[in-house]
């Protein structure tokens, strides 16, 4: 699939998009880049239609003719078991005259079949006879070219589940580079398997989707914009370590090539895997203590305690994200338009995890993360405040994303994971 498109208009005095002045250490994106319906029209081609994107977890197709059903970059997709048990990722558009197979977000089915002419596919993909099929030629169906239509290329890293609309594009494993790291710091929180739990938050905002990408993993805004969490888990008793010290939380940001980032720090909250508070009680810090222990026995000292007690926004480019914090949760996210999305998230967890656990790791997902708990509310506000601010273009027209520039190192609270976004998009985005 070729790359190119019609030529995009480019903010005036910008080299490509972005302002990358890495001798006077400054780095602007143009407001444009959020508000345009042509950048967005060429984000579709360059960016969605190119790149691998995550699509479900392995652990939702629990068994054989299993499937889920949801956007993937814009185009509706099913992602099923077949009767054997492998994966597949089929367009949710039926060969005949384009409607939609499958209606339901989940389940476990044999067949799909078309509500408007009844034609009919099995788990694999394959249209199968059915009455009613005269007026066809002989041998119109056969040859496959009237199943229902794969994806290009489907591959799965530790159960994570991506898709791509390119069949030119690279190995999963190429794509990922080093940032698999990260996937395999999640994935080894388990030894039976990580499941995606039940039930999911589906929610939407009046902003452009590249605003979230940077949201989730900004370290520099949460004493401001989540003060209210902070001031309720001090007001709470035992719901803070109490040997935490806030000098601890230090923390690093890396950035991994492909677009593809992740800070990594520690926090005084308690986490599932494995870092107890008191709030949890004597049997909670048995639980997770014995947790710890395990995850020892896997994997040495040194790795149990990064893997149990570090927090984690991890960014896969272009659109995912996993907060492997105080819960972990996976989330993605689809432009609606170039100022409206629309975000799904799901709760990941250990399989054979303690019913105790699972419970702080339940109440976590909806206390912080949930569309009505403490964080998403606020970062929707602080974000549809931008996408409002950008009405006042042309003047200010550019945004500032330089913290750390100067740095060799940068913390948790600078904005390289956020360059590292925006050098790969505008690589993309300006690619002959």
């Amino acid at each position: 699939m070729s790359q190119k498109t019609s030529p995009i208009p480019l903010p005036s005095g910008a080299d490509g998009f972005i302002r990358d002045d890495r001798a006077n250490n400054e780095f602007l994106v143009p407001r444009k880049a959020f508000t345009s319906p042509e950048v967005l029209a060429a984000e579709y081609e360059r960016i969605f239609s190119q790149c691998w994107l995550y699509a479900a977890h392995a652990s939702e197709l629990p068994e054989p003719n299993s499937f889920v059903s949801r956007r993937v970059g814009g185009r509706e997709l099913i992602i099923n078991r077949d009767s054997d048990g492998e994966i597949h990722a089929f367009f949710n558009a039926c060969s005949h005259r384009g409607a939609m197979v499958c209606r339901e977000k989940t389940g476990k089915n044999k067949w799909f079949v078309c509500p408007y002419h009844g034609w009919a596919f099995n788990s694999a993909g394959t249209r199968v006879a059915q009455d009613n099929e005269t007026g066809f030629p002989d041998g119109f169906f056969d040859g496959g070219s009237k199943d229902l239509t794969k994806v290009a290329k489907l591959a799965v890293y530790r159960d994570f589940i991506f898709i791509t609309y390119n069949s030119n594009a690279g190995s999963l494993s190429d794509y990922l580079g080093d940032a698999a790291e990260m996937l395999d710091l999640v994935a080894d929180q388990s030894e039976t398997g990580m499941e995606v739990t039940e039930g999911n938050h589906e929610y939407s905002m009046r902003a452009n989707w590249k605003l979230l990408l940077e949201n989730s993993a900004d370290g520099y805004h949460a004493m401001a914009t989540h003060a209210s969490y902070f001031d309720y888990l001090q007001s709470t008793n035992g719901s803070f370590r109490s040997d935490f010290n806030p000098s601890d939380i230090g923390g690093a940001c890396t950035a991994f090539g492909n677009g593809h980032a992740a800070i990594e720090y520690v926090a005084p909250w308690g986490r599932p895997v494995a870092q107890w508070v008191p709030q949890w009680g004597d049997q909670g810090r048995d639980a997770v203590n014995q947790l710890m222990e395990t995850l020892i026995k896997r994997h040495g000292e040194e790795r149990a305690r990064r893997i149990g007690e570090k927090n984690r926004n991890i960014l896969i480019f272009p659109n995912l994200v996993i907060n492997d914090i105080m819960a972990l949760t996976i989330r993605t996210f689809q432009p609606v338009n170039e100022g409206y999305l629309e975000v799904n998230a799901w709760s990941l967890a250990p399989k054979e995890e303690h019913a105790d656990v699972r419970k702080f790791r339940q109440y976590n997902f909806l206390e912080f993360l949930g569309p009505a708990g403490f964080a998403t509310p606020d970062d929707v506000e602080m974000l549809e405040l931008c996408q409002q601010g950008y009405k006042n273009m042309p003047e200010p027209m550019w945004n500032d994303i330089s913290k750390g520039m100067s740095k060799a190192i940068n913390g948790s609270d600078d904005e390289l994971q956020m360059r590292t976004f925006w050098r790969r998009w505008n690589a993309l985005m300006t690619a002959d």
